[in-house]
This record gives structure tokens, C-alpha cells and sequence, in this order.
């Protein structure tokens, strides 16, 4: 199998490197930055493409979008006709143009696609899944999902100010960016019909995009989730509650723990992380299952799309946040 990585950023070096770990042996990165570049290749040696189209003659098998977000579906869709598996970073985009015309590609080719969902890998989201199908705390009826951090703190490297985070051009803002938590509301409660948001630009962060965003959503069922999304914690938080007709959930990821409370025999059980766990492991199982899915010729748990229908909650979230109105996630195109 041919795998070529899109983008030398953070996350592309990860893929890159992850998928070298997992025994890809034919392996390239597309990066103009030749420095980039350089640094992604162990032996020294300066490979790799500085094009997209350079990268696609080399006939890939799969390829690996790590690119700012404005830039995912027109580089998807160049993949798509070469008749390539996809797995394209979150999230799918920043906005609905060119979306038809790739699942259209898809569709027709039969491609595999992942788009990248880390979270769903993680073993804190996975046990609150698990408790949820179990149906361990009855008809759920509302839950909070956040997460919070301090956006010059996530690329060290790199200043904030330069990064598609803080650019509104290039898909950034929080509620894009940090859209797995709108994924895990999704996924946790099932699909989303309504939703109101505030979200705006409050500190001194220099950016023209929003860092905090509140959400409040209707799933289908009758169920509430509040979405709380911000850039500007000086700590790292993320986590949710999740609350039922017979008891509770809460996961903490700083403390690496689910705590359940079973309401109808009146007992706690706390489930905590394996010792050892390293963040990095999440990414590479969730690189793992998607190399499983094209080796089976099977769809992934987070295809296209489906990552569609959370971007389009997203939207619906910044049309809100506009208007100051509930927007339905079903009126937008």
C-alpha cells in the first residue's frame, strides 16, 4: 500500500510518522516547505513532493489530508478522481462548496473515507458510548460536552497568530476547530435538528474568528446537549455529563476517569484509563482502523458522510451565532 501524507504541519507529521510505525513502507508527504519536508524524512534525505498534483502521479493508495481546512475539499476531490481512500482532517471543511460534487466522487468510485475523529478513539468518549448502548442510565435526557485551552499553547512553534485557527480565511475559530466536541453530542445523543449559539471574539487573543462558543441543541429525540468550545483556558479541560432517567455519566480526560452513577441501585463505578495510555495511541488506532477498512473494502465509523451531517451542525451553530436565532440544521445548503 501507497500512502501519501498532505500537509507537514503538526498533525501531518503525526500522521506521517504513525503510519511509518505501522508498517507503511511506501510512504510521501506533500509539503512546499522544504524545511517541512526535510524534517519529516528520518534519513536526512529531502523527499517527498512540494505539489499536491507531483504527489498524485506518484499513484497513491490512500491519502492522508492534513491541510488547513479551506483547502480540504479541493485537494480531497483531486485525491478522489485519482480514485484514492481518503482520510481528511477535521473538520471536513469550513464551509458547503464542493461537498456534493466529492461525495458524488465517492460515491461513484467506492473510495473508503475517515475523516479524522480521534476522539471517538480515545478510551474515556469510548466507555461513554459503551455505557450509553448498555443504556446504563435509562432514556438520557440532556448533557454538557467541553472543552477549553490556551490556542497560543497548542504549537509552541509556530505563532498563534500565523496559524488557520485564528484565521477566519482559512477555517478557523472554535467552533470548526474544536468541532469534535459538537461530534461526541452527536454521537453520545444522536443527530442534532436545532441549534442556538453565541459565540464571539472576548480576550485579547489576536484573531478575527470567535474563541468561546456556547451551543444549546434538540437532538432528534428530545434530548438537550450544551456545547461549551473555547480558545482561552490557561488549563486544559474537556470532558462531559451526561445525565438520565436512572443515573449519570461524567468523564474528566485530565483526570483519565468515567464515573457512572447507577441511580436505581444508588452505587458509583469508576472506571479509570489504563496506566500508561499515551495520547498518541488514540491516533494511531484511529489511523489502524481506517487502514483496516480499505484493506476489507469496508466503510470507517466516521466516513465523509457522515462528517458532513456534524459540519453542517457547525454551520448551522455560526448561522446562529449571526442571527441570534435557532437555526435547524436541516435548512442549510
Amino acid at each position: 500500500m501507497k500512502a501519501l501524507v498532505v500537509g507537514g504541519g503538526s498533525i501531518g507529521a503525526r500522521h506521517f510518522n504513525n503510519l511509518k510505525a505501522l508498517g507503511i513502507g511506501s510512504l510521501e508527504m506533500v509539503e512546499p516547505d522544504a524545511q517541512r519536508r526535510f524534517a519529516a524524512y528520518k534519513n536526512g534525505l529531502d523527499s517527498g513532493f512540494a505539489s499536491l498534483a507531483e504527489g498524485l502521479e506518484w499513484n497513491p493508495d490512500i491519502v492522508v489530508i492534513a491541510t488547513p481546512s479551506h483547502l480540504h475539499i479541493e485537494q480531497a476531490l483531486l485525491a478522489a478522481r485519482k480514485g484514492c481512500h481518503l482520510f481528511i482532517e477535521k473538520p471536513l471543511s469550513h464551509n458547503h462548496q464542493g461537498l456534493d460534487e466529492l461525495l458524488n466522487e465517492i460515491s461513484q468510485s467506492g473510495a473508503t473515507t475517515l475523516v479524522g475523529c480521534n476522539m471517538r478513539f480515545h478510551p474515556g468518549p469510548a466507555k461513554v458510548k459503551e455505557l450509553l448502548e448498555r443504556e446504563s442510565i435509562g432514556r438520557v435526557l440532556f448533557a454538557r460536552i467541553y472543552t477549553g485551552s490556551y490556542l497560543p499553547g497548542w504549537r509552541t512553534t509556530q505563532d498563534y497568530r500565523l496559524s488557520y485557527s485564528a484565521t477566519k480565511e482559512m477555517g478557523g475559530g472554535c467552533l470548526l476547530d474544536c468541532i469534535h466536541e459538537i461530534d461526541l453530542a452527536r454521537w453520545y445523543l444522536g443527530d442534532i435538528k436545532d441549534v442556538f449559539c453565541l459565540a464571539d471574539h472576548l480576550s485579547s487573543l489576536e484573531m478575527n474568528v470567535e474563541d468561546v462558543a456556547a451551543l444549546i441543541c434538540r437532538h432528534t429525540d428530545r434530548a438537550f446537549s450544551e456545547i461549551h468550545l473555547d480558545y482561552v483556558q490557561r488549563t486544559y479541560e474537556r470532558g462531559c455529563q451526561i445525565v438520565g432517567e436512572n443515573g449519570s455519566i461524567f468523564w474528566n480526560y485530565s483526570e483519565g476517569t468515567v464515573r457512572w452513577f447507577d441511580a436505581i441501585f444508588d452505587r458509583w463505578t469508576t472506571f479509570p484509563q489504563a496506566v500508561g495510555w499515551q495520547k498518541n495511541q488514540m491516533y494511531m488506532d484511529e489511523l489502524q482502523h481506517f487502514l483496516e477498512c480499505v484493506n476489507r473494502r469496508r466503510q470507517t465509523v466516521f466516513p465523509v458522510e457522515e462528517a458532513n451531517e456534524v459540519m453542517r451542525i457547525a454551520l448551522a451553530a455560526k448561522a446562529s451565532a449571526e442571527s441570534g436565532c435557532v437555526v435547524s440544521t436541516r435548512k442549510l445548503s
